[in-house]
């Protein structure tokens, strides 16, 4: 596999992070120690019962960027600065995690003093900056953020529902290839999904027999011309690595972290329509079968938990269509558009949103497992994005507020309207894993955040809009005219 070349800085903060991730690495991954396997150690004879501290399997912090609005355009960027520095906090202090069992151990609090405590003191450090930030230019930052500094350990056994309150789960397991997830219970074979089970709070798909009909497909491609990063230009703009896992890119060849919208409007594109210059992109999946990847050393790859074959779709489809209660707007240009979370594990599943299921299966969909599917069976990993614009910004503060989904009768909320809702639907060819006494073998999982331990639940997508203002409204008349088109 290459990967992006563009030459880019590399803030002193990330090469901190690096080296010390540098320590953690081993076996492609970050060392993860299998504490699990028993509820007792015998040491010397003395069967001794672990320390409560042991059984931290990740760390949950408060998701900041999600509370804050109204910030001041020319501060944007300098938020989200700090809002990306937040999440190598938490990448660092989950490294220590993982590297630390030993200790942890021996001490019931060492990870209340010795990770969270320090945590709590950098984050708030943060957060204070960012209040300044806003307040300086101008707005008028919440009082409160700071009461979002504490980080809590997650114990292996606890899973956030969305309500954020704590639910059953399965002890973490490394599968003996040294990274934490996924495990045996983040597998459902698709025959034991309920068909049209699905309980989805988001991603409806606006089309239907009334409102604007039509479809408009483009075709961009799989990634064939090996376009990766770490980087989320969205989120994290001007920050390297500001992902923590890599991502496929299909669409526009000049997509990173510093891209700008003259860039991404100058860029070549894979898609077959010159004229559709958009950004689509989503994180990989991997097999874990032990391939050393172009990124196994790497800040956002195997430095970051982040191992195993990268496996691009077998196809990737990507489709605009209407509102089920009347004709669409053209988007903006640029409009910046984030659907589901990747912190969902953690933040709780109010954004999550990408369906997996199998083809053949297709009525059967789930959110919070990957599906095992039978032999001749594709996965199929399915988003519906939102499709709802304030009809004023093509971003915001916390990249989602401009946007929203419909409301169950397929109309916008007040205040927004609608816009072609795209729709991506990738199929990979992945060997099925095996399960067997509450073990996975060659797993496939989505890259993620280290600390979201490749849950199937943090799977999320981005879009920018950069077609030009001939094919938008081409796209619109389209839709509205209730035709298929491409």
């Amino acid at each position: 596999m290459g990967r992006n070349t563009r030459k880019r800085r590399t803030p002193l903060a990330t090469k901190i992070v690096a080296g010390a991730a540098a320590l953690a690495v081993g076996g492609g991954g970050l060392v993860w120690a299998n504490f699990y396997a028993s509820a007792h150690e015998d040491h010397g004879g003395h069967n001794r019962t672990r320390s409560a501290g042991a059984q931290v399997a990740t760390i949950d912090c408060p998701d900041v960027g999600q509370k804050i609005r109204d910030v001041p355009d020319r501060a944007r960027g300098e938020v989200d600065g700090e809002l990306a520095s937040m999440d190598s906090q938490i990448t660092d202090a989950y490294q220590r995690l993982a590297t630390t069992r030993r200790a942890q151990a021996g001490d019931a609090r060492f990870v209340e003093n010795s990770i969270l405590g320090p945590l709590k003191e950098r984050r708030k450090a943060l957060i204070d900056r960012i209040q300044l930030e806003i307040n300086r230019a101008g707005g008028k930052a919440d009082d409160n953020l700071d009461e979002l500094a504490g980080c809590q350990g997650r114990p292996a056994d606890q899973q956030q529902d969305g309500d954020g309150q704590d639910g059953g789960g399965q002890n973490q397991d490394d599968n003996g290839n040294g990274v934490a997830g996924p495990v045996a219970d983040d597998f459902i074979d698709i025959n034991d999904v309920q068909p049209n089970s699905r309980n989805s709070r988001n991603g409806l798909a606006a089309d239907g027999d009334g409102g604007s009909t039509g479809t408009f497909s483009t075709d961009c491609g799989v990634n064939e011309n090996n376009l990766f990063n770490s980087d989320n230009l969205i989120a994290a703009p001007g920050v390297d690595n500001g992902a923590h896992h890599t991502h496929d890119y299909v669409g526009n060849q000049d997509n990173d972290a510093f891209s700008s919208d003259e860039d991404l409007a100058n860029a070549d594109t894979s898609c077959q329509n010159q004229g559709d210059k958009s950004t689509y992109y989503w994180p990989v999946l991997r097999l874990q079968d032990g391939t050393q990847e172009f990124d196994a050393n790497d800040q956002g790859g195997g430095a970051e938990g982040n191992i195993g074959k990268i496996l691009k779709p077998a196809q990737a489809e990507l489709k605009f269509v209407g509102s089920q209660q009347g004709d669409v707007v053209a988007m903006p240009k640029f409009l910046r558009v984030i659907t589901g979370d990747a912190k969902s594990f953690t933040n709780g599943d109010a954004n999550a949103n990408t369906s997996w299921s199998c083809s053949g299966f297709e009525d059967r969909q789930v959110t919070d497992k990957y599906p095992l599917c039978p032999e001749g069976s594709q996965v199929l990993r399915t988003t519906n994005f939102q499709s709802c614009w304030d009809g004023q910004n093509i971003d915001s503060a916390n990249h989602r507020d401009h946007m929203a989904f419909v409301q169950e009768d397929g109309s916008c909320p007040e205040g927004f309207q609608a816009v072609p809702q795209l729709q991506v639907r990738l199929a990979y060819d992945i060997p099925t894993p095996t399960v067997e006494n509450g073990q996975v073998r060659n797993p496939y999982a989505v890259d993620s955040f280290p600390e979201q331990l490749h849950k199937p639940i943090t799977d999320h997508n981005d879009f920018i809009n950069v077609m030009d203002e001939n094919l938008m409204n081409e796209v619109v008349d389209c839709i509205n005219r209730g035709e298929d088109c491409q």
